[in-house]
């Protein structure tokens, strides 16, 4: 009986860019129009809370607008998760979204933060939120958000993951963020086959194995289609 194979999968602001969420281009200082040291730095909560939590309201709101919906390339993972088994497939997102939920996929790790939750900082209490924030009625409460600056989550897990893994295939990202950037060093130094999906090749694209490229909606699909 053949081995299942273990598949940990990174993706980044591209798959969703085709769902109507607008990418993240740390490179130009902007997000969404608004530089970052303001907004996805602790330093820029410090100086004004309230434009933060406005920020991330906004991003909220754009979120759970019923025209934001799962594309194909999120299918395809959560159908690939649901044919293997969720032991067998690790998704880790650079992304702040819940379109990989919203499709099915179970076994996540949003490396960066998640959009619909935020966090007490004084007890680390992570809570779900669908609604505006109010910086005013709960000064503790900051979005669950990982800021530059700060270590992004569950790394430890991540690279054991990564580790154990006989594929490692990164989706929509562009190579330039550490630690994210580094994961396929260490896939191909396990051993693992490495795969590139993206709309163009990444700043690593020399570390893959296997490239592919065009809109996440098609390749991702096709991949899958043929890998299972």
């Amino acid at each position: 009986m053949l081995k299942t194979p273990k598949i940990v999968i990174l993706t980044g602001a591209g798959i969703s860019a085709e769902s109507g969420l607008s990418t993240f281009r740390a490179q130009n200082g902007l997000w969404e129009g608004y530089d970052v040291n303001d907004v996805a730095t602790y330093e820029g909560y410090m100086r004004n809370p309230v434009a933060v939590h406005d920020f991330y309201n906004m991003l909220r709101r754009k979120l759970q607008n019923p025209e934001v919906k799962p594309n194909t390339a999120h299918f395809a993972l959560a159908q690939l998760e649901q044919k293997l088994g969720s032991d067998n497939v690790l998704i880790v997102t650079q992304n702040v979204d819940n379109l990989h939920e919203q499709a099915g996929s179970k076994n996540i790790i949003h490396m960066h933060g998640e959009l619909l939750k935020v966090r007490n900082e004084k007890t680390g209490q992570i809570i779900d939120s669908y609604y505006d924030v109010n910086y005013h009625e709960n000064k503790l409460i900051r979005p669950h958000i990982v800021w530059f600056g700060e270590i992004p989550l569950q790394m430890e897990e991540i690279y054991n993951a990564i580790s154990q893994a006989d594929y490692f295939i990164s989706i929509g990202t562009s190579g330039n963020v550490y630690p994210a950037a580094g994961f396929v060093q260490i896939a191909n130094q396990v051993g693992a086959k490495t795969i590139e999906l993206n709309l163009e090749p990444s700043l690593g694209k020399n570390l893959f194995q296997t490239k592919i490229y065009g809109p996440a909606s098609k390749v991702v699909p096709e991949f899958i289609e043929k890998f299972i």
